[in-house]
């Protein structure tokens, strides 16, 4: 693939007598926690979910959630967690990459499941083994999230609310979540922040040789089926570098990423699209002078080995809004896939170099479907 993809890195056992899951157990206990369990989407027979907690207590390097179905309800997918389940006791427990939670910091993760008739929502959590009550216990005070002060020459807001370097950095924030996602090698540093999941940036220093090095993104994931969805649109504003070699754009997966949509906004430098066929000038289009979803494309097909690779690229521009279901269903209807499950819906800077110390910034940025 051509990126890291952070909800890969998933398993799900379901059922008595399945495959052990081996964890870690907690560094430190939570003293206070608070859950907010919401079913993202519907279908005959199942549904889709996402579950955020909230670390009232002390830090954690390692989280397990509990919760139980009254209803029959299963879980047959996740993401962002290792999920099991026993009866109707559900168990999820962290990732290898977001068990760490500050003390008013959140960590998040989806789900599918089945049901029939009632699906009520659980009404009670444990998070290492301790109720999710919305409150602190007696025995910890409250502590304030860790300040981010701008260090001079760095280029990060001093009003930022999350800031980090780490290679698989996430946060998640209303709905979204931000990946700082340094995957390529060869990398230099990248510092990703945001004040919210639609808000956000890097400031990074890649050498400028070949091969992409981060795809930091901030996004949201669908599991809906092409044709369960009414509509999907999103706008975005963006300041770019003048220099360098990157691409600013959306990356759509789907069938459990045997599909890979790419949507450029702009670019700039050394870059360019996978495609089937290459002449003096790059890469040769399919399709010239598309228009749909509200602009202008020239659109390529290709493989990267791992999986099809589809790409739409325009002229460049900062800003813009995009009916992306108007993309994906011209795919649909000119062939090139059919009723795909849409995954995972992301927007951010595809970077291969920058020229010294670099700044990319979503100014805003917006993501609605039905």
């Amino acid at each position: 693939m051509r990126r890291r993809v952070l909800a890969l890195s998933t398993a799900v056992a379901l059922g008595v007598g399945g495959a052990a899951v081996l964890t870690a157990l907690p560094a430190s206990a939570a003293v206070g926690c608070r859950v907010a369990y919401a079913v993202s989407s519907s279908w005959p027979g199942g549904f889709g979910a996402t579950v955020t907690v909230t670390n009232l207590g002390d830090p954690l390097s390692s989280w397990t959630l509990v919760w139980s179905y009254s209803n029959g309800q299963t879980v047959t997918q996740a993401w962002n967690a290792t999920v099991s389940q026993s009866g109707p006791t559900v168990t999820a427990r962290n990732a290898g990459y977001n068990g760490a939670v500050a003390t008013n910091g959140t960590a998040s993760f989806g789900f599918n499941g089945s049901a029939t008739g009632t699906n009520s929502i659980p009404t009670a959590f444990t998070l290492n083994g301790t109720a999710c009550t919305g409150s602190t216990g007696p025995t910890t005070p409250a502590t304030p999230p860790p300040s981010t002060p701008s260090t001079p020459g760095t280029g990060v807001p001093s009003d930022a609310a999350w800031v980090d370097s780490g290679q698989w950095a996430s946060w998640t924030n209303s709905g979204y979540t931000l990946y700082n996602n340094i995957w390529g090698s060869g990398a230099g540093s990248q510092t990703i922040w945001a004040r919210s999941g639609t808000n956000w940036g890097v400031v990074a220093n890649h050498p400028r040789t070949s091969g992409v090095k981060s795809y930091p993104n901030t996004g949201k994931t669908l599991n809906r089926t092409l044709s369960s969805l009414s509509s999907v649109s999103s706008s975005f504003n963006v300041s770019v570098p003048a220099d360098g070699d990157y691409a600013t754009t959306y990356d759509i997966w789907a069938d459990n990423h045997a599909y890979e949509v790419m949507i450029w906004t702009n670019q700039h430098g050394a870059v360019g699209p996978i495609a089937e066929s290459y002449d003096a000038n790059g890469a040769v289009p399919n399709v010239r002078n598309l228009s749909v979803g509200g602009h202008t494309w020239n659109v390529y097909r290709g493989s990267n080995g791992a999986n099809a690779v589809f790409s739409f690229i325009r002229t460049n521009t900062s800003s813009g809004t995009i009916d992306l279901l108007a993309v994906m269903n011209w795919l649909r209807t000119n062939n090139w896939w059919g009723n795909v499950t849409v995954g995972e819906l992301q927007f951010g800077f595809e970077i291969t170099g920058t020229a010294g110390q670099s700044a990319f910034t979503t100014n805003s940025f917006s993501l609605n479907y039905s």
